[in-house]
């Protein structure tokens, strides 16, 4: 078994075929999203693919280390995660094949209208042994 990050982006990716920003939805389309993600963790629970997912609230900060007793917190100028990670889902699955179907299959979600997003998500495979450093 390979585990794969599945990256779901409020901004960044090419744009969703159903590109109406959550914010711009019904309460029902919201609820109809969320039970789409739900039914589907569910299912990968039972075939033992599934191993955990978040949503992300979209307030954060880029945290730097600035020298002994000075830890400052930042905000910019980078693109900030929280402006792109919606939220993540880590899969546990046989190959590299399966974790593109799912992820082809979680980009159906419902969206505006209730209709599939067809939204982009970024497939990352976790490593599999720590790098080695050569010299």
């Amino acid at each position: 078994m390979a585990k794969y990050l599945l990256l779901k982006h409020y901004r960044g990716a090419p744009a969703a075929v159903n590109d109406v920003p959550m914010d711009q939805w019904t309460p029902e389309e919201i609820s109809a999203h969320v039970q789409y993600m739900n039914d589907f963790a569910a299912r990968l629970e039972k075939t033992g693919e599934y191993v955990d997912s978040h949503a992300l609230a979209p307030g954060g900060v880029w945290v730097r280390y600035d020298g002994e007793g000075r830890p400052p917190v930042t905000d910019g100028p980078f693109a900030e995660t929280k402006d792109v990670i919606a939220g993540w889902m880590v899969i546990d699955v046989d190959s590299y094949e399966r974790a593109v179907e799912l992820a082809g299959e979680l980009s159906a979600a419902p969206g505006a209208g209730g209709k599939p997003i067809h939204e982009w998500l970024e497939l990352r495979p976790f490593l599999t042994a720590r790098p080695t450093i050569t010299e």
